[in-house]
């Protein structure tokens, strides 16, 4: 058997390692019953659920009507970019505030891909923080350091 779409195939394995994870971690909590759940019961069968999910993935990549797809290279730059454009956000919220943080998240996790424009950069920072501001600080009343320290009285 030949794997015809490499990219299927690992995505398939992936789902079914973290399925597989999730089931195995949620048997520490109680279970329960369908009409009584446990704080367990969602998790674990959930990760079934992406365990299976990504069987039948993994298991079409075999198929004969799979596309011929290769995994490109992994750019471990762009990686660690978008994962350090997340630590700088955590890092940045206490000091310069939520506002300040999230327009800094955007921008740097924009620039590790050359598809994205300043300007679209700049549409997508207003829009995320004034959606995140409006769920997160007036729906769900959760307390942000809104402005830097400096500025708040």
């Amino acid at each position: 058997m030949k794997i015809r779409n490499q990219r299927d195939f690992g995505a398939g394995i992936m789902y079914m390692v973290i399925g597989l994870f999730f089931a195995i971690m949620a048997t520490n909590y109680p279970m329960g019953t369908a009409a009584k759940m446990g704080p367990g019961y969602f998790p674990f069968y959930l990760g079934i659920l992406m365990f299976l999910l990504g069987a039948l993935v993994a298991v079409k990549a075999f198929g004969a009507k799979a596309a011929i797809e290769s995994i490109p290279k992994f750019n471990w730059r762009i990686m660690a970019q978008i994962t350090g454009a997340v630590v700088l956000y955590g890092l940045l919220l206490p000091r310069l505030g939520f506002l300040i943080a999230v327009v800094v998240l955007v921008f740097v996790a924009a620039s590790a891909s050359r598809e994205f424009t300043w300007k679209g950069t700049a549409i997508n920072a207003a829009f995320l923080v004034t959606f995140t501001y409006s769920v997160f600080v007036v729906g769900l009343k959760l307390q942000f350091p809104l402005l830097p320290a400096f500025l708040q009285q």
